[in-house]
């Protein structure tokens, strides 16, 4: 190994050092935080390249200064062009907010080199010639005190990680990417957070902990030598700040679509939707039709509702020339969306509460499921099928349905729909499965007062 490594070190060594006017430099192989890399031995100090260390901190150069941010710390390095006197402690550097004297950034050949003992020393890693260590994360301890108005949790670890933190239901969750720790369970003596439980997820480490009602939170990290701190604070001291979409669940937009159609002698989709709108209504919930008996929404009111909405369900009869087809179909729009965005959110990565945004199609499903059981239970038997290429169910973001109430061109479907009784059945599973959606949504996703979840007919 050591002669298939030699030639190529040796040529990249030669040709380095052709420009360096027989400056004192040697390549060296160099562990930096697991990785096997490449550094290089200037005067004796050990120097990485830039694009090296960008595996593991930000590197930025602004002017003659360099700018490295990693765990927490911030150091600022000037860049002396001048290699042998970057690798004295003649140059003043500031590691976070102190100011002291270490080996400075310096060019080689063009490339930005930066010293490792400095990166060290600034970053709290361990270094020696030849290897980079970086502290593992890991939490040393959880400890509470009690407050007047709010309490406070506080957990040490070994070094400072990034970390999110949100509210679902009436439980705070901070979570710790990568953090070793054992599972604990908590108690304190606080009258806010009497308890916290510390969890694992994979390779992350959660704290999580009840909020009683009425009080907020905030998180915030301090970050000290030789480690970093977790602080959170709790209670109805603590100013309640809510997202604007956890604020949305509280007041769910649900439209209903009913397409006009003619020849039955009566407007069997309006009378379908106006009926399970003001079974809603009268429950608390928001529903706007897209028309009534006289006017309908042009297309782009309909779509700029349906973007906006948390449940869009079109109400429809099949009709086609010659069919034979008949009875109650609930369809789910599959495919690519016609929403760039909505494509853009489920095709990308998940933020504290993007499912309020835009929904995977697990809303979906589960709103067909419960409109099926729902006819099934007033005695109205629906298939399940799914739809390409339908422009307002694709702009929905949030749950989006079809129904067909059945076809035109079937005697017993139009025999069927004559039926008061069927026409109030179909408007109460519409009612009774939107809102038992929406109620569960509101209890899973966010810590809102949901509107009523029950519907009588």
């Amino acid at each position: 190994m050591r002669g298939r490594l030699s030639r190529p070190l040796l040529l990249s060594a030669a040709l380095l050092c052709a420009g360096l006017a027989g400056a004192q430099l040697a390549f060296t192989r160099l562990n930096l935080a697991g990785q096997q890399v490449q550094a290089i031995n200037l005067y004796g100090a050990e120097y990485a390249r830039e694009d090296v260390l960008k595996r593991l901190v930000d590197v930025t150069r602004e002017g003659q200064v360099v700018r490295v941010d990693g765990f927490g710390h911030t150091l600022l390095l000037p860049i002396d062009e001048d290699q042998q006197r970057a690798t004295t402690d003649f140059n003043t550097v500031q590691l976070d907010t102190e100011r002291v004297r270490a080996r400075a950034a310096t060019l080689v050949n063009g490339n930005l080199y930066l010293p490792l003992d400095t990166l060290a020393r600034g970053l709290g890693a361990q270094y020696e010639a030849g290897s980079f260590r970086v502290v593992p994360a890991s939490l040393q301890g959880v400890s509470s005190r009690a407050g007047k108005d709010s309490d406070r949790l506080v957990l040490d670890l070994t070094r400072d990680v990034p970390l999110t933190h949100e509210l679902r239901g009436t439980v705070v969750t901070v979570t710790l990417p990568g953090v070793q720790g054992e599972p604990r369970r908590y108690t304190t003596r606080g009258a806010f957070v009497p308890r916290a439980e510390v969890t694992r997820s994979g390779n992350d480490l959660k704290l999580s902990f009840p909020l009683p009602p009425g009080s907020g939170y905030r998180v915030y990290r301090v970050v000290r030598p030789g480690g970093a701190r977790i602080v959170v604070d709790a209670g109805p001291g603590v100013p309640y700040t809510s997202p604007v979409l956890l604020e949305r669940i509280a007041r769910p937009l649900i439209v209903l679509d009913p397409a006009r159609v003619t020849g039955l002698g009566r407007d069997v989709t309006l009378d379908v939707a106006r009926r399970a709108a003001e079974l809603l209504n009268k429950a608390g919930w928001q529903v706007k039709l897209t028309r009534d008996a006289q006017s309908a929404l042009g297309l782009n009111q309909k779509l700029a509702l349906a973007r906006r909405s948390d449940v869009y369900l079109a109400l429809d009869l099949g009709r086609f020339p010659g069919s034979e087809r008949g009875g109650v179909t609930v369809y789910e729009p599959v495919g690519r969306s016609s929403a760039q965005l909505v494509n853009a959110v489920r095709s990308g990565g998940e933020a504290p509460y993007i499912d309020l945004v835009v929904g995977n199609g697990g809303g979906t499903r589960r709103l067909s499921e419960l409109l099926r059981g729902e006819l099934k239970g007033g005695g109205v038997t629906a298939k399940a099928d799914s739809v390409r290429r339908a422009l307002m169910l694709g702009e929905a973001p949030q749950a989006a349905l079809l129904l067909e109430l059945g076809w035109t061109g079937n005697a017993e479907d139009r025999a069927k729909l004559s039926v008061d009784e069927r026409l109030q059945a179909m408007s109460v599973a519409v009612a009774r499965s939107i809102a038992t959606y929406l109620t569960a949504r509101a209890n899973n996703a966010g810590r809102a007062n949901s509107a009523a979840s029950g519907v009588n007919p």
